[in-house]
């Protein structure tokens, strides 16, 4: 039985979203049926046409669907990704986690395998301490966080043990091969941890 992963994140000029589509690579390629779903927009229309870049990644991912409980509750595995602000998740992220708790107060989260990643606009800009704090969610669920710890040697040239992050440079930067390639070892390193789980429990 595939494993089923639900990649949820939230992305505004795109680096985070092509982050997103190379962790959907890495645990597609152990087979598993992955998901990936952004969250809603919450910035004014005003700000967003204000950014060539947000306006232009906006409209080139409309037709990705929005994230919901039910996605939560089918994954087997769950992959936030953010973009950093002042060294926290996104406002639209943090908004869609803030609505789970039906779900938590259920106990539904609990033992899903679960991981995070992240993006930042400059060198030391609280990549790392997003995702630490997406990762206090896991613990709040009591979901099984899975970083990719230093179990490939692509992580010793780009990402950190605690998830795949990526430094724009103000957004003068697209992530590069190493880059995703650390997102691919990622998607794949979830993947393959949940089935173990999953198939372990039966």
């Amino acid at each position: 039985m595939a494993v089923k992963v639900a990649i949820i994140y939230y992305s505004a000029t795109g680096t985070t979203y092509t982050l997103a589509r190379a962790v959907e690579e890495g645990a597609k390629s152990t087979g598993s049926e992955v998901r990936v779903l952004k969250v809603k927009e919450l910035a004014p229309k005003e700000a967003i046409d204000s950014n060539k870049g947000w306006a232009e990644h906006l409209q080139k991912t409309k037709d990705i669907p929005e994230a919901t409980l039910a996605d939560l509750e089918w994954a087997d595995a769950i992959i936030l990704g953010a973009p950093t602000r002042y060294g926290m998740p996104a406002a639209q992220l943090k908004q869609f986690i803030d609505s789970t708790g039906p779900l938590w107060g259920q106990g539904k989260l609990v033992n899903k395998i679960a991981s995070s990643f992240a993006s930042a606009a400059t060198t030391h800009g609280g990549h790392e301490s997003t995702i630490l704090a997406l990762n206090n969610t896991f613990y709040h669920w009591g979901s099984i966080i899975v970083g990719p710890g230093y179990a490939d040697p692509i992580q010793f040239q780009s990402g950190t043990p605690y998830g795949s992050t990526f430094v724009s440079q103000n957004g003068t930067l697209k992530p590069d091969e190493t880059a995703l390639n650390a997102a691919r070892f990622q998607g794949k390193r979830v993947a393959e941890v949940a089935a173990q789980f999953v198939n372990g429990k039966k």
